[in-house]
């Protein structure tokens, strides 16, 4: 009995150990599945990091490689090339007295550039910022101590005030609160009238709005153009002009009476003879002459020294065949006698007088042009479109003016009139072979 007991405890303890063998066997095995699949999933892992390290490498290496090299440009005119904007350069505006040139770009900045400093190696500018916002347009006021800007979020025009610190240095406050908003389309341009009675602000719709410096709206113009294109202020500040679809550009003129107080906007004249809508218009210096450029593939020169009280019209002086596209701008220098015209990135430089084709600067930015305006003194002109402000000086002009010169001297019988002539031909001639001579910056 007791053999038997024995016989079977030892049979149970074996198949004990035989389980027991084979539990852990079978244990090692899973261990070793689980230890071969975790090392696969590992090196997969890694596999995966890897592949992925190296296209996040490959990716940073193509970014860097594929980042946009700045646009180069150069041309015998060309007298600097203003950067200092981390952003593409929107509008430009000269103030009255000459010193500076303002710009305004979408990296929330409006830059003070002085204009002594366009022939020297460093341009230096000082910087307003633009809080919350950027600005599209600026205007100088016309004592130069303050500029207005239009705001691409806010729909409004700020004033900034320019005052000068005891160091010399330039600062710069926004006036407290904004113009509020009465556009109900896309800004075309602003502008303080020189006689400082009035601000305007014009749309792409067919509205005009004429604003006192406090804010508050004169009048609305409805221009009736379909849609306007462009709009501005006459230099002499009593005129604001438009033009658009229509195939003419419209004048009004915005009349105060001797107290200063606002009394009405009336119709002036008319520009006609297009055949197509307008793109631009700009002004002489002393607004007796205009220019336009049209759909039509020409610039017009007019005379607008004409009695419109009257119901005088403007005389047209030259037609010239151009090449123009939509956006394309026009610019005519303070003498009247030479025109630029901008189309894409391109601008041409052509005698007012003769129409005859001066000069020609492709590819001057590395999109279409945004701005084109002579300075004040005729020597230079400016545009902008990418980050930098090309600043070319005017040949033509110096040219033209040597020209009129020249036709003076044959016809002047006094002595001392032709002296003085032959002596300013003499000074505008040097001028200009200093400027062919100079190399292009």
């Amino acid at each position: 009995m007791e053999i038997a007991a024995l016989a079977a405890l030892t049979l149970l303890l074996g198949a004990l150990v035989i389980l027991v063998a084979l539990a852990v066997g079978r244990r090692k095995e899973e261990i070793r599945e689980e230890t071969e699949q975790a090392a696969e999933f590992t090196a997969e892992a890694s596999a995966v990091k890897g592949s992925q390290s190296k296209k996040q490498k490959q990716e940073k290496q193509r970014g860097r490689k594929d980042k946009p090299t700045q646009h180069t440009f150069s041309h015998p005119l060309l007298a600097a090339s203003l950067k200092g904007h981390s952003g593409n350069v929107t509008c430009l505006d000269f103030s009255s007295n000459g010193k500076y040139l303002a710009s305004c770009a979408d990296d929330r900045t409006v830059r003070i550039w002085s204009t002594k400093d366009f022939l020297d190696r460093e341009h230096k500018c000082l910087r307003a910022n633009v809080e919350l916002d950027h600005a599209t347009l600026v205007r100088f006021s016309p004592d130069s101590r303050a500029f207005i800007t239009w705001l691409a979020n806010g729909d409004c025009i700020r004033i900034f005030k320019m005052t000068k610190k005891d160091d010399g240095s330039m600062s710069f406050k926004a006036a407290p609160e904004d113009f509020p908003q009465k556009h109900k389309a896309t800004i075309l341009n602003i502008g303080i009238a020189e006689t400082g009675k009035f601000i305007m602000s014009a749309s792409t719709d067919t509205c005009i709005n004429i604003w006192d410096l406090k804010g508050e709206v004169l009048a609305s113009i409805n221009t009736n153009q379909i849609t306007n294109s462009y709009a501005a202020i006459s230099p002499c500040g009593r005129f604001v002009a438009s033009c658009g679809f229509t195939p003419d550009v419209k004048v009004w003129e915005i009349c105060f009476g001797k107290g200063g107080d606002f009394r009405e906007v009336v119709r002036a004249f008319d520009l006609k003879g297009h055949s197509a809508g307008v793109h631009a218009f700009a002004f002489s210096n002393d607004s007796r002459r205009m220019v336009s450029v049209s759909k039509d593939g020409t610039w017009k020169l007019w005379n607008t020294d004409v009695e419109y009280k009257k119901q005088q019209d403007p005389y047209l002086l030259k037609t010239v065949p151009c090449s123009s596209s939509e956006g394309s701008l026009v610019a005519l220098s303070p003498d009247g006698r030479v025109v630029a015209v901008s189309d894409g990135c391109n601008v041409a430089m052509y005698d007012a007088a003769s129409g005859k084709l001066e000069e020609e600067m492709h590819g001057v930015h590395s999109v279409e042009i945004t701005d084109l305006r002579f300075d004040i003194n005729g020597r230079f002109l400016v545009c902008s479109g990418d980050k930098a402000i090309r600043v070319f000086h005017n040949a033509p002009g110096y040219r033209a003016a040597i020209k009129d010169m020249q036709d003076m001297l044959k016809k002047a019988q006094n002595e001392a009139m032709k002296q003085r002539l032959q002596q300013q031909i003499k000074e505008a001639q040097s001028a200009l072979d200093a400027v062919l001579a100079a190399p292009s910056n």
